[in-house]
């Protein structure tokens, strides 16, 4: 299994469009480990995944390359808040109350203090959890205390079906409400829709076919 090709071009080329202030995020879901390594060549070294089985194989494979910046951006599940917090020094999508305290409680048991980014939803969309506005500021209070997490930002997703306009001014709204509660991390804007996150303030966007070209069938990860 080989690179993709490219793919270190595409990296260069993203990286000259972005603004100083927004990083990437090479979501690197469904690449082997081989198109991981080619970018980590080519000078990346943050990179998201989302299932915990796939993550864990290509961090195996890669564990050569010295500690590499690994994000998880998939849905979490409570059974698997353990390994992940293991494995991955920041998550951006504890979309509830009760998750959120489990992952603290863990990260406790564990001598971990994790990165973590609140996953909102502010606008009706069925395929997506994540707080409303209304339930993070009610939940706020409860959320500041729930030590070691390091609660830093706020992780969004635009619906399908938006305008460039529309995704911008969601976008905008997710910034605002992460400056009315003192949060500096924007997760915000995919292979899509990044340009838009990124004029309302994201300081990460997750780039996946963007950067990597197709994914991979399943299974060929290592």
């Amino acid at each position: 299994m080989t690179a993709a090709p490219g793919a270190a071009d595409r990296l260069r080329h993203l990286q000259a469009q972005l603004p100083a202030t927004v990083r990437l995020l090479a979501v690197s879901k469904g690449q082997p480990a081989e198109a991981v390594r080619a970018l980590v060549e080519a000078g990346q070294r943050s990179f998201g995944e989302s299932r915990l089985q796939e993550a864990s194989l290509k961090q195996e494979a890669l564990v050569d390359l010295g500690p590499l910046d690994w994000h998880f951006i998939g849905h979490l599940q409570a059974n698997k808040v353990r390994p992940v917090l293991q494995r991955f020094g920041t998550v951006h999508s504890i979309d509830s109350l009760p998750l959120a305290e489990r992952a603290a409680r863990i990260a406790a048991e564990e001598g971990l203090e994790p990165q973590v980014l609140l996953q909102v939803k502010l606008r009706d969309d069925p395929t997506k959890g994540g707080f409303s506005r209304a339930g993070l500021l009610e939940a706020w209070p409860q959320l500041q205390r729930l030590a070691p997490l390091r609660i830093t930002g706020l992780m969004t997703m635009a619906p399908l079906g938006l305008g460039p306009e529309q995704r911008e001014q969601l976008f905008g709204e997710c910034a605002g409400l992460a400056r009315d509660l003192g949060l500096t991390e924007l997760s915000m804007g995919m292979s899509g829709d990044w340009p838009e996150a990124a004029r309302a303030g994201s300081t990460w966007v997750r780039i996946g076919s963007a950067l990597f070209g197709s994914r991979t069938s399943a299974g060929s990860f290592t």
